[in-house]
């Protein structure tokens, strides 16, 4: 991003062609579309935050753009990730966003990283690049991409979704936060329910994934005032933006006191551990499989909301979405064993503890919920 000018490379006539509305911007020119065609962005994760950035990026003329992804394309995808298509679907997704974004803009060199992102290689990564945009949406890989980050000097163009609401800041960069300084340490297991669980707006992460690549080029140009030291939360029902006032703390492990030195991936089970009296008993699908064939007496107890029971349930299951236990805790017969069961596994983790602390001890968990019991018992289960 210091690059003399000197030392960029020129832009080709298709280039010019191309990148003539940018060309028309004295904010950016010629001299400015020189620098992205020499700049270089790193994504990590190529999914509904991914999607919208890379394509951005690509038609921008960002010269050099690295994708990091292990997944393959899902249906449920579709709803949100613009970056496949139907015919997508069982593929690997960089070979899919390859093809998209080589026929965006042919002028971008795009390499693919198919791998999980871990404190084996992440450091090495980041630091092959000139900004990083964080696509993730798990709390173990934002702070290795925070940490990674702070190591090597990049900026992270942090963006995050649930439901209907958004945030996007820059972490890492000269002189501000970092997401360690704002998020210290991550929250317990399975209290925060993934977008798999709660649900996402389809377009929410088009609006936040744009607003990243656009943090991304202000940084490349230098032009305008970036989201350092800021918090954009975004709420799309309302469709209000308010600006949150960031500070960096002294006593931060990454880039307040230093002491991260090495990458280590953060055990989010571990983060905070429940008490004893929380544990929770869990059931694998298979282990619940074969206790019913043998005609075990048990309940099957589901905790999600009507429309969700509608698209597929257990077999002699009970519904009582979790979301009007506020009124009191369902009627269960304390002397059965009760198996408790919801989308991926969140909420149930959460009735389980709800009715062992209310005195019912024989209620368990199904692990993964039945998204999990689709794969390992019955594939013909409809997928959401």
């Amino acid at each position: 991003m210091t690059t003399q000018l000197a030392e960029l490379p020129g832009l080709t006539q298709d280039e010019l062609r191309r990148y003539s509305r940018h060309l028309l911007l004295s904010e950016v020119g010629v001299d400015g579309q020189r620098r992205l065609k020499a700049a270089s962005v790193l994504l990590v994760g190529a999914g509904g935050l991914g999607s919208p950035a890379a394509l951005y990026l690509a038609a921008a003329g960002v010269g050099r753009l690295g994708l990091v992804d292990f997944d393959t394309v899902d249906e449920s995808n579709l709803q949100r990730q613009v970056l496949y298509g139907t015919g997508s679907v069982g593929r690997p997704k960089l070979d899919c966003a390859a093809e998209r974004i080589a026929d965006l803009n042919p002028h971008v060199q795009i390499e693919l990283h198919g791998t999980r992102l871990d404190a084996e290689n992440a450091l090495d990564l980041v630091r092959s690049y000139d900004v990083i945009v964080d696509g993730t949406d798990n709390f173990a890989t934002r702070y290795l991409v925070n940490d990674a980050c702070v190591l090597a000097g990049r900026p992270n163009v942090h963006g995050s979704i649930f439901r209907f609401d958004g945030q996007v800041s820059i972490f890492a960069a000269a002189d501000g936060p970092c997401y360690r300084c704002v998020y210290p340490t991550p929250p317990p297991a399975g209290l925060v329910p993934s977008c798999a669980e709660a649900g996402v707006l389809g377009v929410l992460p088009g609006l936040v994934g744009t607003i990243q690549a656009t943090e991304t080029l202000k940084l490349l140009l230098g032009q305008g005032t970036p989201l350092i030291g800021r918090l954009l939360v975004i709420e799309a029902l309302d469709m209000t933006f308010r600006s949150v006032r960031l500070r960096r703390d002294p006593r931060c492990p990454a880039c307040g006191t230093r002491t991260i030195t090495q990458l280590v991936e953060v055990d989010v089970s571990c983060a905070a551990p429940a008490p004893a009296a929380d544990a929770v008993p869990g059931i694998t699908p298979r282990e619940l499989a074969e206790q019913l064939a043998r005609g075990e007496p048990l309940e099957l107890l589901d905790v999600r909301e009507q429309f969700e029971w509608e698209i597929a349930h257990l077999p002699g299951a009970r519904l009582e979405p979790l979301s009007g236990w506020v009124d009191g805790l369902p009627s269960i017969d304390a002397g059965r064993r009760t198996v408790v069961y919801c989308k991926g596994g969140a909420r149930s983790t959460s009735a389980v503890r709800k009715l062992r602390r209310a005195g019912f001890e024989r209620v368990e968990n199904l692990e993964g919920g039945i998204l999990r019991w689709s794969e390992e018992v019955d594939p013909s289960l409809p997928r959401y």
